[in-house]
């Protein structure tokens, strides 16, 4: 029989062969690349003059309320998700972002998303990029 891996308290049993699944369920991941990739690029490069990089940029590891504003509202060419995504699912991106591809910034937490939705602080223009 094969490996097994235990998690908790002996609660579930997991064959090796699932294990890498369950490791590549990192919170967010899915979303981001289901409503992001397109544009940023799977790995965070973005298309240079169109669509910016999300690896390594300062604007994504800064207050954590200007890219909630962002993806919240838009900007440019990026569109608003405002109606699309619930404060969990835009907690769970950011958090993704602002922790991927070298990127090391807080995690966002859906009160956060919820403070900003309901009239936090407009995001400040940093640059003329799409977005």
């Amino acid at each position: 029989m094969g490996k097994h891996i235990i998690l908790g308290v002996g609660v579930a049993l997991l064959t090796a062969a699932a294990a890498p699944a369950l490791a590549a369920d990192v919170p967010g991941k899915a979303m981001y690349q289901a409503s992001c990739s397109a544009c940023h690029r799977i790995d965070g490069v973005g298309v240079k003059g169109a669509f910016p990089a999300l690896a390594g940029d300062p604007f994504v590891v800064g207050p954590k309320t200007d890219a909630v504003s962002r993806v919240l509202n838009g900007r440019g060419g990026m569109p608003s998700f405002k109606a699309d995504l619930s404060d969990d699912q835009i907690a769970a991106i950011l958090t993704y972002v602002r922790s991927s591809w070298g990127n090391k910034a807080s995690p966002v937490k859906p009160a956060d998303v919820a403070a900003v939705r309901k009239g936090g602080a407009p995001v400040q223009a940093r640059s003329l990029q799409a977005h």
